[in-house]
């Protein structure tokens, strides 16, 4: 069986930290769970460390800061890749990620690189948020599949799982840190080469603590991905440039 790491980055989830563990553990008990803490001021590292003195399936890493999301999971990944896991997976730590879809994902790398789940292919839906906050995640995965081509879905989505190998390729590339990390990991997979397959999932808007997203989170995103989108474009018309005038006859 492969070895499996979740890693699950945490800034004040306190309320919701033991129920997405116990949750977890229960839908894929081999799987080990890291606990990635930005020294939440609300306990949330306390009962970490209390979870993990009772269960050997639980690790936790202390961060000094709140450095990101991105930087989060990527320290976490440099962890998982360091303690020899074969596959690594992201969640949320408030519940909205559901773990008890976790084994179709893990399913999904026996044929692709990395794993999506997806809340817009056929079977995927949204629970309790509000209709402008979905037609704004559309969007958003929209304009980012129209200005780097990417063919997928629901790029913006953090339910995630990787082969070993395929964070090993491109983690050193990954720029992003902020709420457009997700479409950076993607991003790179498919610039390397490699596959990316969509399952869908069930995503719950969080019952318990507070939203990490905000709308100036969402403009820095739109702005950098717009960003790659004209250099991405740029190049494509550069390519053909040069497709054109290298194909035409010595001496027209």
């Amino acid at each position: 069986m492969a070895k499996v790491l979740v890693v699950i980055p945490t800034y004040n989830e306190k309320d919701n930290i033991e129920i997405i563990c116990e949750r977890l553990r229960s839908a894929v008990g081999s799987a080990d769970i890291l606990i990635a803490d930005d020294n939440s001021p609300d306990g949330t590292g306390v009962i970490a460390n209390q979870m993990a003195d009772k269960d050997p399936h639980i690790h936790v890493m202390h961060r000094t800061a709140k450095n990101g999301l991105g930087a989060a999971y990527l320290a976490g990944f440099r962890w998982g890749l360091d303690h020899g896991y074969d596959e690594l997976v992201e969640m949320d730590a408030d519940g909205s990620h559901q773990p008890e879809q976790l084994p179709e994902l893990l399913a999904g790398l026996d044929h692709a690189d990395m794993v999506k789940g997806s809340r817009y292919v056929a079977g995927g839906k949204v629970v309790n948020w509000p209709k402008s906050r979905e037609l704004l995640s559309r969007a958003g995965s929209l304009w980012t599949r129209l200005m780097i081509g990417l063919p997928i879905k629901d790029i913006t989505g953090g339910y995630n799982a990787f082969k070993a190998d395929t964070l090993r390729r491109i983690i050193g590339k990954i720029s992003s840190v902020g709420y457009n990390f997700q479409v950076d990991l993607t991003w790179q997979v498919v610039s390397s080469g490699m596959t990316v397959a969509e399952v869908p999932i069930t995503f719950v808007e969080r019952e318990r603590g507070q939203s990490k997203m905000s709308g100036s989170i969402v403009i820095e995103a739109l702005v950098k991905t717009t960003a790659w989108g004209v250099r991405y474009r740029a190049g494509q018309v550069a390519s053909a440039i040069r497709h054109l005038f290298g194909g035409s006859p010595q001496g027209t």
